[in-house]
C-alpha cells in the first residue's frame, strides 16, 4: 500500500525537473543577457584603463630620455608631466560609468595627455642625436604600441556598451529590465572629444 511517505520522493522529482526547465527556458528568453553584457561594459572599461595606464608609465622614462638630449625644452616637458599627473588622477570605476560628467572629464585628462606627447614627439625633429637614441626609438615603439592597444580597447568598450543599451531598450530586455533589473540604467558611451579621436595619434619622428 502506498503510503504519503512513499509519494513524497517522486513529487520532489517532478517538482526539480519542473524547475529545471523553467530555468532553462528563462535562460533561452536572455532573462541573464543584462547582466552578462553590464558585466561586459565594466571588463572592456578595465582594459581601457588599462592601455591608458600602460602609457602614463611610459612618460617618465620617456621624459628622462628627451631630456638626457634636450633639457632646454623644459616648458614642453613640464607640459608633458603636468599632463600625466592629471590624467591618472581621474579614475573611473564601474559604478561611475553611467556619470557622463566623469566620464566626460577623464577623456578630456586623456586629450590632454594625447596633445602633451604629440608635441614632445615634435621635439624630437630638432635632435638628431635623439632620435637614432636606443632608448628613445624603444619607447617610441612601444607608445605607438599602446596607441593602438588604447584605440582596441575603446572600441571594445563602444561595442559593450552598445550592446547592453540595446539589450535593454529592445524586447525582451526591454520587459526584464522593467520586472528585475529596474536599477540598472543606460551606460554612456566614449564619446570622441576632438577630431579623428577614434584614431591613435600619429607618432612621426
Amino acid at each position: 500500500m502506498l503510503t504519503r511517505q512513499t509519494l513524497l520522493p517522486g513529487r520532489h522529482v517532478w517538482q526539480l525537473a519542473l524547475l529545471m526547465v523553467v530555468a532553462t527556458l528563462l535562460s533561452g528568453c536572455g532573462i541573464n543577457n543584462i547582466p552578462t553584457y553590464d558585466e561586459q561594459v565594466k571588463s572592456a572599461w578595465s582594459q581601457v584603463e588599462n592601455q591608458y595606464q600602460r602609457r602614463a608609465d611610459l612618460v617618465p622614462n620617456l621624459v628622462e630620455t628627451v631630456k638626457g638630449f634636450a633639457a632646454q625644452e623644459q616648458e614642453t616637458l613640464t607640459a608633458v608631466v603636468e599632463a600625466r599627473s592629471k590624467a591618472t588622477s581621474i579614475q573611473i570605476d564601474a559604478s561611475s560609468l553611467d556619470d557622463p560628467q566623469k566620464l566626460q572629464q577623464f577623456q578630456q585628462a586623456q586629450k590632454q595627455l594625447s596633445g602633451a606627447l604629440s608635441r614632445l614627439m615634435a621635439v624630437s625633429e630638432r635632435y638628431p642625436e635623439l632620435k637614432s637614441n636606443q632608448n628613445f626609438l624603444a619607447l617610441q615603439s612601444q607608445l605607438e604600441g599602446t596607441e593602438n592597444r588604447i584605440a582596441v580597447a575603446r572600441r571594445d568598450f563602444i561595442q559593450a556598451v552598445e550592446r547592453y543599451n540595446t539589450e535593454i531598450r529592445t524586447f525582451p530586455g526591454r520587459l526584464w529590465r522593467s520586472l528585475l533589473y529596474s536599477d540598472m540604467p543606460l551606460r554612456e558611451n566614449f564619446e570622441a572629444t576632438s577630431d579623428n579621436a577614434d584614431q591613435a595619434p600619429q607618432v612621426e619622428f
